[in-house]
Parts: C-alpha cells; sequence; structure tokens
C-alpha cells in the first residue's frame, strides 16, 4: 500500500486518483472554514503559489469533526476557500479523519505519521502532512503550528 492507492473525491463526486500525483511533493491538510485556524487557507495557498511549478501539490480535505466547524457542503467549502483564501489547490469532498468512518487515506497517513502522545488521532484542524516524491509520507504538523514552518522541509523534498 502506498499514497498512490487512494484517491480523492471533489465536491463535484468526479474521483481523483492519486496515481496524478506521483512525483509531486505533496502537502496534504484536514480543513476548516469556521475554524480560527481557517486563515491557514492563506498560507496553504501561499506556498502552493511559491513552489507548485517546482512539484509541490496541496490538498485540502475540509472536516467537520471538530467542532462542527464544517457545517456547509463540501461545495460550499470549496467555495469559501476561492473566495476568501483564493484557493487555487484542490479541496476534496467533506471527509471524517478519526472513528469508524474515518477516510483510508487518514487512516493510511496516520498509520505512517502517527504523532505524538497515546493515541494517533488527529487532534484538530488543519493537521498537515508531508510526503515526497516517492510517495513516503515524511513529516506530520500539527495543526498551531504555521504551514510556514514547512518550508524547509518542502524545500528540502523538491
Amino acid at each position: 500500500m502506498s499514497i498512490y492507492s487512494f484517491a480523492g473525491v471533489t465536491p463535484a463526486g468526479k474521483e481523483v486518483p492519486f496515481t496524478e500525483y506521483e512525483g509531486k511533493v505533496l502537502l496534504i491538510a484536514n480543513t476548516a472554514s469556521k475554524c480560527g485556524l481557517t486563515p491557514q487557507y492563506g498560507e496553504l495557498q501561499k506556498l502552493y503559489e511559491q513552489y507548485g511549478e517546482q512539484g509541490l501539490v496541496v490538498l485540502g480535505f475540509p472536516c467537520n469533526q471538530f467542532a462542527g466547524q464544517e457545517p456547509g457542503t463540501s461545495e460550499e467549502a470549496a467555495e469559501f476557500c476561492q473566495i476568501n483564501y483564493g484557493v487555487s489547490f484542490p479541496v476534496f469532498a467533506k471527509v471524517d479523519v478519526n472513528g469508524p468512518e474515518a477516510s483510508k487515506l487518514f487512516e493510511y497517513l496516520k498509520e505512517q505519521q502517527p504523532g505524538e502522545g497515546e493515541s494517533s488521532d488527529i487532534q484538530w484542524n488543519f493537521t498537515k502532512f508531508l510526503v515526497d516524491r516517492s510517495g513516503n509520507v515524511t513529516a506530520r504538523v500539527e495543526p498551531k503550528e504555521s504551514p510556514e514552518t514547512m518550508k524547509d522541509s518542502i524545500e528540502s523534498l523538491l
């Protein structure tokens, strides 16, 4: 099993196989539009613009599991990102990241980078995972850490 075994589903319901991202550096985050950390959308977009031509792809996965901070539809979440933060990176349909209905992608990411503490569960919105060009999950960055803190790691993988 590798990161390329998975697919994302667009808000319109189209499946996007991750094989489309082979050879790219991926930054995958669970997101929310009504969270105190929501301005991280802007920071993620900035990284995408800065490093996209070199091979970075940011993938956003809205999630409503934390204090109901993504209450709308997947389409509303994607539209919010574009209108408020100019997001041009792929934003997929809403997913669960913990529990029995958790996305298989996020189960895999947590298995590869369990984080610190007794549980590998994602603790809040904007947990970020970095994947190298070979598909290896190389880092997990917790929600309160700015995406900007990932610059050196991103540059080393590019």
